[in-house]
Protein backbone atom coordinates (compact mmCIF):
# COMPACT_ATOMS: atom_id res chain seq x y z
CA UNK A 1 0.00 0.00 0.00
CA UNK A 2 1.34 3.56 -0.74
CA UNK A 3 2.18 5.71 2.38
CA UNK A 4 -0.33 8.26 2.26
CA UNK A 5 -0.81 11.18 4.40
CA UNK A 6 -3.13 13.82 4.44
CA UNK A 7 -1.82 16.07 6.85
CA UNK A 8 1.69 16.78 5.51
CA UNK A 9 2.49 18.69 1.71
CA UNK A 10 5.48 17.48 0.63
CA UNK A 11 5.82 19.14 -2.43
CA UNK A 12 8.68 21.80 -1.27
CA UNK A 13 10.93 18.70 -1.55
CA UNK A 14 10.99 19.19 -5.62
CA UNK A 15 11.47 22.73 -5.24
CA UNK A 16 16.07 21.47 -6.03
CA UNK A 17 15.03 20.89 -9.89
CA UNK A 18 15.69 24.15 -11.35
CA UNK A 19 15.39 22.58 -15.05
CA UNK A 20 13.24 19.83 -16.22
CA UNK A 21 11.56 18.25 -19.34
CA UNK A 22 8.82 15.94 -19.84
CA UNK A 23 9.13 13.49 -22.62
CA UNK A 24 6.75 11.40 -24.05
CA UNK A 25 6.93 8.22 -25.02
CA UNK A 26 5.56 5.68 -27.79
CA UNK A 27 6.59 2.03 -28.02
CA UNK A 28 7.87 0.58 -31.18
CA UNK A 29 4.84 -1.50 -32.62
CA UNK A 30 7.16 -4.88 -33.33
CA UNK A 31 7.79 -4.85 -29.34
CA UNK A 32 5.37 -6.31 -27.30
CA UNK A 33 4.06 -4.74 -24.32
CA UNK A 34 5.72 -6.22 -21.95
CA UNK A 35 8.80 -6.91 -23.20
CA UNK A 36 8.97 -2.73 -24.12
CA UNK A 37 8.04 -1.93 -20.16
CA UNK A 38 10.53 -4.64 -18.69
CA UNK A 39 13.35 -3.14 -21.23
CA UNK A 40 12.30 0.61 -20.61
CA UNK A 41 12.29 -0.38 -16.87
CA UNK A 42 15.44 -2.87 -16.15
CA UNK A 43 17.82 -1.72 -19.01
CA UNK A 44 17.42 1.67 -20.17
CA UNK A 45 16.49 3.01 -16.99
CA UNK A 46 19.36 2.20 -15.02
CA UNK A 47 21.74 3.40 -18.28
CA UNK A 48 19.64 6.52 -18.20
CA UNK A 49 20.73 6.70 -14.15
CA UNK A 50 24.30 6.80 -14.59
CA UNK A 51 24.53 9.65 -17.54
CA UNK A 52 26.55 12.50 -15.65
CA UNK A 53 24.73 16.07 -14.17
CA UNK A 54 21.14 13.91 -13.92
CA UNK A 55 19.24 15.63 -11.07
CA UNK A 56 16.09 13.89 -11.36
CA UNK A 57 14.61 11.01 -13.28
CA UNK A 58 11.01 9.77 -13.47
CA UNK A 59 9.64 6.82 -15.71
CA UNK A 60 6.00 7.37 -15.99
CA UNK A 61 4.20 4.44 -17.29
CA UNK A 62 0.58 5.12 -19.07
CA UNK A 63 -1.96 2.02 -19.78
CA UNK A 64 -4.28 2.02 -22.66
CA UNK A 65 -6.79 0.11 -20.69
CA UNK A 66 -8.26 1.96 -17.67
CA UNK A 67 -11.68 3.38 -17.88
CA UNK A 68 -12.78 5.90 -19.97
CA UNK A 69 -14.01 8.47 -17.61
CA UNK A 70 -10.56 9.73 -16.70
CA UNK A 71 -11.49 13.28 -17.22
CA UNK A 72 -15.08 14.76 -17.80
CA UNK A 73 -16.03 15.42 -21.28
CA UNK A 74 -16.36 19.23 -21.72
CA UNK A 75 -17.92 21.46 -24.44
CA UNK A 76 -15.94 22.72 -26.87
CA UNK A 77 -12.69 20.11 -25.75
CA UNK A 78 -12.28 16.99 -27.55
CA UNK A 79 -9.27 14.66 -27.31
CA UNK A 80 -5.88 14.96 -29.50
CA UNK A 81 -7.04 13.15 -32.80
CA UNK A 82 -4.57 10.23 -32.99
CA UNK A 83 -2.41 10.41 -29.71
CA UNK A 84 -1.58 7.15 -28.08
CA UNK A 85 1.37 7.23 -25.38
CA UNK A 86 2.95 4.23 -23.42
CA UNK A 87 4.57 6.93 -21.01
CA UNK A 88 6.03 9.82 -19.72
CA UNK A 89 9.46 10.94 -18.37
CA UNK A 90 10.55 14.06 -16.48
CA UNK A 91 14.15 14.52 -16.72
CA UNK A 92 15.84 17.30 -14.33
CA UNK A 93 18.76 19.05 -13.48
CA UNK A 94 19.76 21.32 -10.43
CA UNK A 95 22.06 23.71 -12.58
CA UNK A 96 22.47 24.63 -16.01
CA UNK A 97 25.82 23.22 -15.40
CA UNK A 98 24.63 20.01 -14.49
CA UNK A 99 21.93 19.93 -17.86
CA UNK A 100 25.27 20.88 -20.38
CA UNK A 101 27.19 17.61 -18.61
CA UNK A 102 23.78 15.85 -19.21
CA UNK A 103 24.04 16.88 -22.61
CA UNK A 104 27.09 15.74 -23.67
CA UNK A 105 27.46 12.53 -22.31
CA UNK A 106 23.95 11.70 -23.58
CA UNK A 107 24.40 10.15 -26.89
CA UNK A 108 25.27 6.90 -25.44
CA UNK A 109 21.89 6.89 -23.61
CA UNK A 110 20.02 8.26 -26.83
CA UNK A 111 21.37 5.67 -29.36
CA UNK A 112 19.45 3.00 -27.11
CA UNK A 113 15.83 4.43 -27.68
CA UNK A 114 15.62 2.90 -31.47
CA UNK A 115 15.61 -0.67 -29.81
CA UNK A 116 11.89 0.23 -27.91
CA UNK A 117 10.32 3.66 -28.93
CA UNK A 118 8.40 4.65 -32.08
CA UNK A 119 8.68 8.34 -31.16
CA UNK A 120 9.55 10.34 -28.40
CA UNK A 121 9.40 14.29 -27.79
CA UNK A 122 10.78 15.71 -25.18
CA UNK A 123 8.87 18.86 -24.16
CA UNK A 124 11.46 21.42 -22.69
CA UNK A 125 11.09 22.99 -19.10
CA UNK A 126 13.59 25.69 -18.53
CA UNK A 127 12.68 27.01 -15.50
CA UNK A 128 11.33 23.77 -13.92
CA UNK A 129 7.57 22.80 -12.95
CA UNK A 130 6.04 22.87 -10.51
CA UNK A 131 4.43 20.59 -7.87
CA UNK A 132 1.14 22.39 -6.16
CA UNK A 133 0.45 19.62 -3.43
CA UNK A 134 2.15 16.25 -2.43
CA UNK A 135 0.50 14.35 0.66
CA UNK A 136 1.88 11.01 -0.81
CA UNK A 137 4.73 10.46 2.13
CA UNK A 138 6.97 8.37 -0.12
CA UNK A 139 9.73 10.49 -2.51
CA UNK A 140 10.87 7.81 -4.96
CA UNK A 141 7.87 5.56 -5.55
CA UNK A 142 9.01 2.36 -7.68
CA UNK A 143 5.84 0.68 -7.98
CA UNK A 144 2.04 0.65 -9.42
CA UNK A 145 1.49 2.27 -5.56
CA UNK A 146 -2.38 1.80 -5.82
CA UNK A 147 -3.52 5.59 -6.13
CA UNK A 148 -5.49 6.10 -9.16
CA UNK A 149 -3.36 8.43 -11.27
CA UNK A 150 -3.45 10.34 -14.55
CA UNK A 151 -1.80 12.37 -16.41
CA UNK A 152 -3.86 15.23 -18.55
CA UNK A 153 -2.37 16.44 -22.23
CA UNK A 154 -3.84 20.18 -22.46
CA UNK A 155 -3.50 21.97 -26.01
CA UNK A 156 -4.17 25.38 -26.82
CA UNK A 157 -6.77 26.84 -28.73
CA UNK A 158 -4.43 29.53 -29.94
CA UNK A 159 -0.53 30.68 -29.82
CA UNK A 160 -0.85 32.67 -26.58
CA UNK A 161 1.31 31.26 -24.48
CA UNK A 162 0.97 33.36 -21.68
CA UNK A 163 -2.63 33.24 -21.64
CA UNK A 164 -2.98 29.38 -22.08
CA UNK A 165 0.06 29.29 -19.12
CA UNK A 166 -1.93 31.58 -16.98
CA UNK A 167 -5.66 29.45 -17.74
CA UNK A 168 -3.78 25.96 -17.32
CA UNK A 169 -2.03 27.53 -13.63
CA UNK A 170 -5.18 28.52 -12.36
CA UNK A 171 -6.76 25.25 -13.02
CA UNK A 172 -4.18 23.60 -11.72
CA UNK A 173 -4.04 25.87 -8.28
CA UNK A 174 -8.28 25.61 -7.84
CA UNK A 175 -7.47 21.81 -8.10
CA UNK A 176 -4.63 21.48 -5.83
CA UNK A 177 -6.82 23.35 -3.19
CA UNK A 178 -9.51 20.63 -2.70
CA UNK A 179 -8.82 17.50 -0.31
CA UNK A 180 -9.56 14.87 -2.99
CA UNK A 181 -6.86 15.94 -4.82
CA UNK A 182 -3.58 13.93 -3.43
CA UNK A 183 -0.88 15.02 -5.55
CA UNK A 184 -0.86 17.82 -8.47
CA UNK A 185 2.50 18.24 -10.11
CA UNK A 186 2.10 21.58 -13.48
CA UNK A 187 4.01 21.17 -16.63
CA UNK A 188 3.97 24.03 -18.64
CA UNK A 189 6.96 23.65 -21.27
CA UNK A 190 8.13 25.77 -24.47
CA UNK A 191 5.74 25.44 -27.33
CA UNK A 192 7.85 22.68 -29.36
CA UNK A 193 9.66 23.46 -32.50
CA UNK A 194 9.96 20.61 -35.31
CA UNK A 195 12.23 22.31 -36.87
CA UNK A 196 14.91 21.03 -33.55
CA UNK A 197 13.85 17.86 -32.63
CA UNK A 198 14.35 16.47 -29.16
CA UNK A 199 15.70 14.05 -28.48
CA UNK A 200 18.27 13.20 -30.69
CA UNK A 201 18.04 9.84 -30.86
CA UNK A 202 18.03 8.33 -34.18
CA UNK A 203 15.92 6.12 -35.73
CA UNK A 204 12.71 7.68 -33.34
CA UNK A 205 10.06 9.86 -34.79
CA UNK A 206 10.61 13.28 -33.03
CA UNK A 207 7.97 15.73 -34.80
CA UNK A 208 4.47 16.88 -33.21
CA UNK A 209 1.00 17.51 -34.97
CA UNK A 210 0.51 21.47 -34.65
CA UNK A 211 -2.20 20.77 -32.23
CA UNK A 212 0.55 19.56 -30.01
CA UNK A 213 3.14 22.42 -30.42
CA UNK A 214 2.06 24.36 -27.18
CA UNK A 215 0.97 21.69 -24.44
CA UNK A 216 0.06 21.42 -20.93
CA UNK A 217 0.31 18.15 -18.34
CA UNK A 218 -1.31 18.16 -15.36
CA UNK A 219 0.17 15.29 -13.03
CA UNK A 220 -2.89 14.45 -10.86
CA UNK A 221 -2.96 11.47 -7.81
CA UNK A 222 -6.42 10.54 -6.20
CA UNK A 223 -6.98 7.70 -3.66
CA UNK A 224 -9.13 6.04 -5.45
CA UNK A 225 -11.54 6.32 -8.72
CA UNK A 226 -14.09 6.52 -6.45
CA UNK A 227 -13.11 9.64 -5.06
CA UNK A 228 -11.89 10.89 -8.91
CA UNK A 229 -15.20 10.40 -10.19
CA UNK A 230 -16.79 12.02 -7.11
CA UNK A 231 -14.74 14.89 -6.88
CA UNK A 232 -15.64 15.44 -10.93
CA UNK A 233 -19.13 15.82 -9.69
CA UNK A 234 -18.18 18.41 -7.43
CA UNK A 235 -19.17 22.21 -7.32
CA UNK A 236 -15.55 23.51 -6.87
CA UNK A 237 -14.34 21.40 -9.69
CA UNK A 238 -16.92 22.29 -12.13
CA UNK A 239 -16.28 26.00 -11.09
CA UNK A 240 -12.82 25.43 -11.48
CA UNK A 241 -13.33 24.22 -14.92
CA UNK A 242 -15.49 27.19 -15.91
CA UNK A 243 -15.46 28.69 -19.20
CA UNK A 244 -11.94 26.24 -20.46
CA UNK A 245 -12.48 25.91 -23.96
CA UNK A 246 -11.61 29.86 -24.69
CA UNK A 247 -7.83 28.49 -24.22
CA UNK A 248 -7.91 24.70 -24.58
CA UNK A 249 -9.18 22.87 -27.40
CA UNK A 250 -7.72 19.31 -26.80
CA UNK A 251 -7.84 17.63 -23.86
CA UNK A 252 -6.61 13.81 -23.05
CA UNK A 253 -5.87 11.84 -20.24
CA UNK A 254 -3.79 9.04 -19.71
CA UNK A 255 -3.85 6.29 -16.84
CA UNK A 256 -1.06 5.85 -14.97
CA UNK A 257 -0.05 2.23 -14.09
CA UNK A 258 3.53 3.14 -12.50
CA UNK A 259 5.87 5.41 -11.31
CA UNK A 260 9.32 4.38 -11.29
CA UNK A 261 12.03 6.55 -10.07
CA UNK A 262 15.53 6.03 -10.84
CA UNK A 263 17.66 9.76 -9.41
CA UNK A 264 16.49 11.94 -6.76
CA UNK A 265 18.31 14.99 -5.20
CA UNK A 266 21.41 13.42 -7.59
CA UNK A 267 21.47 10.24 -6.09
CA UNK A 268 20.67 6.90 -7.63
CA UNK A 269 17.71 4.95 -5.94
CA UNK A 270 17.68 1.31 -5.58
CA UNK A 271 16.03 1.34 -9.26
CA UNK A 272 18.26 3.26 -10.67
CA UNK A 273 21.27 1.32 -9.13
CA UNK A 274 19.57 -2.03 -9.69
CA UNK A 275 16.87 -1.82 -11.97
CA UNK A 276 13.38 -1.41 -11.22
CA UNK A 277 12.51 -4.86 -10.69
CA UNK A 278 15.41 -6.32 -9.48
CA UNK A 279 14.98 -3.01 -6.74
CA UNK A 280 11.47 -4.69 -5.85
CA UNK A 281 12.92 -7.98 -5.45
CA UNK A 282 15.38 -6.69 -2.82
CA UNK A 283 12.70 -4.81 -0.60
CA UNK A 284 10.31 -7.76 -0.99
CA UNK A 285 12.84 -9.98 0.19
CA UNK A 286 14.33 -7.68 3.06
CA UNK A 287 17.99 -8.27 1.30
CA UNK A 288 19.50 -6.07 3.76
CA UNK A 289 23.00 -6.76 2.83
CA UNK A 290 22.29 -5.76 -0.86
CA UNK A 291 21.58 -2.11 0.05
CA UNK A 292 24.68 -1.96 2.19
CA UNK A 293 27.19 0.67 1.41
CA UNK A 294 30.03 -2.45 0.48
CA UNK A 295 28.04 -3.94 -2.21
CA UNK A 296 26.39 -0.25 -3.37
CA UNK A 297 30.09 0.37 -3.89
CA UNK A 298 30.78 -2.55 -5.74
CA UNK A 299 27.70 -2.32 -8.43
CA UNK A 300 28.72 1.74 -9.11
CA UNK A 301 32.52 1.15 -9.02
CA UNK A 302 32.99 -2.36 -10.46
CA UNK A 303 36.13 -2.21 -6.79
CA UNK A 304 35.53 -3.62 -3.54
CA UNK A 305 35.16 -0.82 -0.96
CA UNK A 306 38.71 0.31 0.46
CA UNK A 307 40.53 -1.21 -2.28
Amino acid sequence: MPKITTSVDYSDRDAAIAINSYTTVLRHPKVPHELFATYWRDVHGPLCSRIPGLGWYVQTHLSREQDARLWPAMEGIRPFPDYDLDGGVEIGFHSAKDQAAFNEACPILFADEQNMFAATVAYALPNGSTTLVDRVAEPSPNADDGLDRIHLHLGAVHDDAAAFGDRVGRLAQALAAEEAVLRLRLHLPDAYDNAHPAPPAPNVGHEVPAERRLVAILDIAFASPLDRSTFYASDAFIQAAEGLKADIAFASPFAVSGVYTYVRDKQLTLAGLRGSRPAQLIERLGARNQVAEDVRHLLHTGKLLGR
